[in-house]
This record gives structure tokens, C-alpha cells and sequence, in this order.
């Protein structure tokens, strides 16, 4: 079975009888004590009063108890002695059977912040994840009888989506795969492969995730200093590479300019310790301190 929607009474015309048969009743009381015994006295004897009077007691009596306030965004899921009739879900006031029970299901947007968990991620490095969902109830019959209860449901589930999700991704690629998704770069990829996840666990439960992404992401403490002199000396690696790429490229230049300017002409020994000194002065990671050379380039 899945939802179905069901209309109930409008509540303002019944309301509306209601005060009716009140405002009579207040007349009735109102009126001469002689009068009124002799008309109480003519309905007793009469027995046809007895068959018309005592249901509409009976419905008096009942139709108060069966008015209902359906709030914006708020379904209400409606069950007679186990059968399910089906989810109301128009704003305003209705008149429901007061035999057939209703239980109030809010259809709002709510968040779910998640516990911080410690898992392993791709590469089995152990990390501290945590994920934010914004979920809704989509079908009320099924958040309400295909599963025991579907807020604990949720908290299970994206549990159990998250490990799975850790599993699939590692952390970071410290650079060795640029094309890879990681966990911490691949933030549109893997926040979708969570959502596609918990779409399908959650179904059973009635439950339409809205949006799904990490808001915690971190190393294990025990390895959190490790991890982060690898981060560090693969940044160092990266940076001097870049340097060295420039250094080349500027001694080249240099190289290249003296020669077809004819500045100066330089033999293989020449160009060489040129190279040498460049390079040490545009990869070194301080400021150069020259020595000038007073006499003949020999020296």
C-alpha cells in the first residue's frame, strides 16, 4: 500500500448546525415552566419522539468530539480500528468521524546533524566524519507503518551511509591522482553519492532527502600530526617542483637572450657555472647574498 489522500468534512457547516440546535436549546430553557412542562409532557407520551430524539442526541453528543485543525504543511493520517482511510493533508478546520483515529505527521523540511563517527576511509586511514541532511516526509503511510519509527530510521540509516560512504572515497590524494574524488575535494561528487545513497535506504520509510553533505571532515587524532607532515612535505615537493620548473625556464631565457644579443660570448665551462649560480639563487629559499668580482672573470 502507499498514501492516499482523504477529505474529510468541512468542519464550519457542522459548526454551524451546532450552534443552531444550541441557540434552540436556550430558547427551549428560556421560555414559561408551564409551557415547557406541557410540551415535555406531549413528547414523552408521543413515541415517535423517542425514535427521532434519542439518535440526534447521540450525534449532539458525538459531533464535537470529531472536529479537527489541520495545520500548514501537516498531514493527518486517518485509521479506523486498524484500516487505513488515508492522510488529509487540506489546511483548516474538518469534521472526521470520532471513531477513526488520527495521528498528526508534520511535512515540514527538517534538518538532521549527524554524530561525529570515527571510520576508515578508501585507504583505511581512520577519520572523523559527521553529515547534515534536510529531509521531509513524502509518504505518510509509509513513515508511519512500514517502518517502526521513522526518526530513529533516519539515524540508522545515515549511519550506516556514511560508513559505506568513507569506505568508497580516501581522504585525499596528497597529489599523487589528480582525477581521483577524495573525500575533501570531490565535495559536489560525494555529497550527490550521498544523497543517491540515502534516497534509496530511506524509501522504505517514506522519507525524500532534500539535500545531503559533509559538514565535519577530519584525520583520526591519532594520526591527525602524521597526516599533516605528509600534507606538508607533499606541499613542499609541489612548491620546489614549481620553483625548479621557473628556474629552468629563466636560465634558458638567459641563456638564449646573451647569445642572440651576442652580450657576450660564453664557452661550455662559462655556461655552466652561469647555470650552476642561477640556479642556486633562484631555488634557494633565502635571499642571495652576491659576491662582486673586482677583477678579470678568471678570477
Amino acid at each position: 500500500m502507499k498514501e492516499k489522500i482523504a477529505y474529510p468534512i468541512g468542519g464550519f457547516l457542522l459548526l454551524f448546525l451546532l450552534l443552531i440546535f444550541l441557540t434552540c436549546v436556550g430558547i427551549f430553557i428560556a421560555i414559561d415552566a408551564q409551557d415547557k412542562f406541557m410540551m415535555i409532557k406531549y413528547l414523552f407520551e408521543n413515541p415517535i419522539f423517542y425514535i427521532i430524539a434519542i439518535p440526534i442526541l447521540i450525534g449532539i453528543l458525538l459531533v464535537p468530539l470529531g472536529f479537527v485543525i489541520i495545520n500548514p504543511n501537516n498531514g493527518a493520517v486517518l485509521t479506523f480500528f486498524g484500516s487505513y482511510l488515508g492522510t488529509a493533508k487540506n489546511n483548516g478546520l474538518f469534521w472526521i468521524n470520532p471513531f477513526v483515529s488520527v495521528k498528526y505527521v508534520s511535512l515540514r523540511a527538517r534538518n538532521f546533524d549527524s554524530e561525529i563517527i570515527k571510520v576508515n576511509d578508501k585507504l583505511g586511514n581512520p577519520i572523523m566524519i559527521g553529515v547534515i541532511l534536510v529531509w521531509r516526509v513524502k509518504d505518510t503511510y509509509k513513515a508511519l507503518f512500514e517502518v517502526d519509527n521513522y526518526e530513529n530510521f533516519i539515524t540508522i540509516q545515515s549511519e550506516s551511509a556514511v560508513r559505506n560512504l568513507a569506505g568508497t572515497y580516501p581522504y585525499d590524494n596528497f597529489g599523487e591522482n589528480e582525477a581521483e574524488i577524495t573525500l575533501r575535494s570531490g565535495f559536489k561528487e560525494v555529497s550527490q553519492s550521498l544523497e543517491d545513497e540515502l534516497g534509496e535506504r530511506l524509501e522504505i520509510a517514506g522519507i525524500e532527502i532534500i539535500e545531503a553533505r559533509i559538514s565535519h571532515l577530519a584525520y583520526s587524532p591519532e594520526i591527525a600530526n602524521a597526516m599533516l607532515r605528509r600534507q606538508q612535505a607533499t606541499a613542499v615537493v609541489a612548491a620546489r617542483h614549481k620553483i625548479v620548473e621557473g628556474a629552468v625556464s629563466m636560465v634558458e631565457m638567459a641563456l638564449s637572450e646573451l647569445s642572440k644579443k651576442q652580450i657576450v660570448n660564453l664557452d661550455e665551462d662559462k655556461k655552466a657555472a652561469m647555470v650552476s649560480n642561477l640556479m642556486v639563487v633562484l631555488c634557494s629559499d633565502k635571499d642571495a647574498s652576491p659576491v662582486v668580482n673586482t677583477g678579470t672573470l678568471h678570477q
